[in-house]
């Protein structure tokens, strides 16, 4: 009893969840999970963070991009109660190119316990919904995600602290575009909501990539009547700078390579975070700023001493508290390419979809291409076994009934089946046999009517008309082997054009994958099965093409030994009833 029981609370257990995720609203065809940990098994951030902005990366890896809208106006993140809609801000959407990165204001990040989220999508009629102002916390005074091209930065908080100067932007970065500084600062607005209190909370968070270590390089300045605030790197090691008071050297960066890092003011101490850990601290408190502020360089009051950053930088922060540590740490893991934090299940639809259906679903168009090919190939291979097939099966049946008549006539002139009406018109159309008779009959009419007799036929005519009756063989099998080199193609061309495919999707699967900085197993899992089903097609091609190709070769040769044999027994009848020989041995039993 005890054992029944624990089977059924383990069966229930199993049903629950899913009897728990009822659909959010009918209006929206699909839905994929999203597991979010913080735990150990996943970004490891070892504690709570806190409400967190945490990016989400699709791309053909994790995400097919079909049944979504063009701008994913139609993206929806409710939390795992299937009742609560997250915000959310996108600031990529190219289901072309195959990447999108998504915002999602996480209300919570706790490390106990993984959060399901469901991402809905495949609603047409659904008006776009994200909001950058929501999905990141009233406490952010400035977010640049730098998605602009060739215009100045734009601020995606409520309080619009769009930067003064454009900047180049760039491709290719920790999270899609970002800016590239050459030595020009990008000069920030001395606004009201940017205002820094003497003793106040501050937090400036950056991803920095130097395209060489040197010294005194700027990353974030701010100068006002003597006092400032200092961000830089001196020879690879990040620096926190407070009115001429410097943090001591900690955790260096590499040049060329991506960093993030972030500095936090709490009014007692200034901390500097490198890769989401704090590396190096300052007793000491932010001075008041008032003015503008600059980042990759220095104000319009620059220093000597500095020199203006060269490099690459996306994701620029400042928020009017001191973020937790946690969150920094939440931040650096969920921003950066090798990110657990999010973790993508199996995409679900309303009327249910097989494994099969997920897997053309994740197929990208060159792999589509590939299959329409295989397909076109398949078609033809299908439909050339089966006309050969039943011509094979018409033809040796009309031989069977042929040599039924033919050996009927034993004793009797050759020519007597060809002037008869018994043998029926189906089988004189389908009999190769017929054909190899009608030449040979049509050959000895002809020495019959030049004035041969036919009573007393040389050797050299029956060799004439075994030779005609060859020629004739030789244009049978020709026609029995016609197309027969389309299957051979299919047979051996298939599987590299399904190998061909699989390469290409593999290729796409790890381009796309690093491009989107996403390279856990879920991810590539759909492409690469997807990548993998093209050479699953051309096996599919080429097998049944090999076996009919197999089958259809033996009907052939038996029908090819039929017609030698045929030929030489009409030879040797010929010679026997006909021949040089037989008139000899008339002439001697007359004699």
């Amino acid at each position: 009893m005890r054992r029944i029981l624990l089977l059924t609370l383990t069966m229930l257990s199993t049903l629950l969840p899913n009897l728990a995720h009822a659909w959010w609203q009918p209006d929206w065809a699909y839905r994929k999970p999203i597991t979010i940990d913080a735990g150990p098994q996943g970004g490891a951030l070892g504690g709570d963070a806190g409400r967190t902005p945490v990016l989400v990366r699709l791309h053909t890896g994790n995400f097919s991009f079909e049944g979504v809208s063009d701008t994913g106006a139609d993206l929806r993140f409710v939390a795992g109660d299937d009742k609560t809609v997250l915000n959310h801000q996108i600031e990529q959407f190219d289901p072309l190119l195959g990447i999108a990165l998504v915002w999602v204001d996480m209300p919570a990040l706790p490390a106990g316990a993984p959060q399901q989220v469901w991402m809905y999508y495949g609603n047409p009629k659904a008006p776009a919904s994200g909001n950058g102002q929501r999905t990141f916390d009233p406490d952010y005074t400035l977010v640049y995600h730098f998605a602009e091209a060739a215009t100045p930065p734009r601020d995606t908080t409520a309080f619009g602290n769009n930067a003064q100067t454009a900047v180049v932007s760039i491709d290719g970065t920790v999270i899609g575009k970002g800016a590239k500084l050459s030595g020009t600062p990008l000069m920030l607005p001395a606004a009201p909501s940017l205002t820094q209190e003497a003793g106040g909370a501050f937090t400036f968070s950056v991803w920095v990539r130097p395209e060489q270590l040197g010294a005194q390089q700027l990353i974030y300045a701010r100068r006002d009547s003597g006092r400032e605030f200092l961000v830089g790197i001196d020879q690879g090691v990040p620096f926190v700078q407070v009115n001429g008071q410097r943090s001591k050297p900690g955790q260096p960066i590499q040049a060329g390579q991506w960093s993030h890092l972030a500095v936090t003011a709490d009014g007692k101490n200034v901390t500097l975070h490198v890769g989401g850990r704090a590396t190096a601290s300052l007793e000491a408190s932010m001075p008041a700023l008032n003015t503008v502020a600059a980042i990759g360089g220095d104000t319009a009051a620059q220093s000597a001493a500095m020199t203006p950053f060269i490099g690459a930088i996306d994701e620029v922060r400042m928020s009017k508290v001191a973020r937790s540590d946690t969150l920094l740490l939440a931040d650096a893991v969920s921003q950066g390419a090798e990110s657990r934090l999010a973790v993508f299940g199996s995409d679900e639809q309303q009327a249910g979809k097989s494994h099969f259906g997920f897997i053309l679903a994740a197929m990208p168009l060159d792999a589509w291409l590939v299959v329409i090919i295989l397909g076109v190939m398949m078609v033809l291979s299908w439909a050339i076994m089966i006309s050969k097939g039943r011509n094979y099966a018409a033809i040796s049946r009309a031989n069977a009934v042929f040599m039924d008549h033919f050996r009927e006539t034993a004793g009797a002139p050759l020519d007597q089946l060809a002037n008869s009406s018994k043998l029926p018109q189906d089988v004189k159309a389908d009999s190769s046999l017929w054909r190899l008779y009608k030449v040979a009959v049509d050959e000895m009419r002809r020495r019959h009517d030049r004035g041969y007799d036919l009573n007393a036929v040389s050797n050299a005519t029956i060799s004439a008309i075994r030779a005609a009756m060859d020629g004739v063989m030789v244009r049978e099998n020709e026609r029995m082997s016609h197309r027969m080199n389309w299957l051979s193609t299919a047979i051996e061309g298939a599987p590299y054009v399904g190998l061909f495919g699989t390469v290409i999707g593999i290729m796409l699967v790890f381009v796309v994958a690093a491009m989107a900085g996403a390279v856990d197993i879920n991810s590539v899992a759909p492409g690469m099965a997807a990548a993998l089903l093209c050479t699953a097609a051309g096996l599919g091609v080429a097998i049944p093409a090999l076996f009919g190709y197999n089958w259809l070769a033996s009907r052939s040769d038996a029908i090819g030994a039929d017609m030698a044999v045929f030929v030489d027994e009409f030879a040797t009848r010929l010679a026997e009833e006909q021949g040089e020989g037989r008139q000899a041995r008339a002439t001697l039993r007359q004699a």
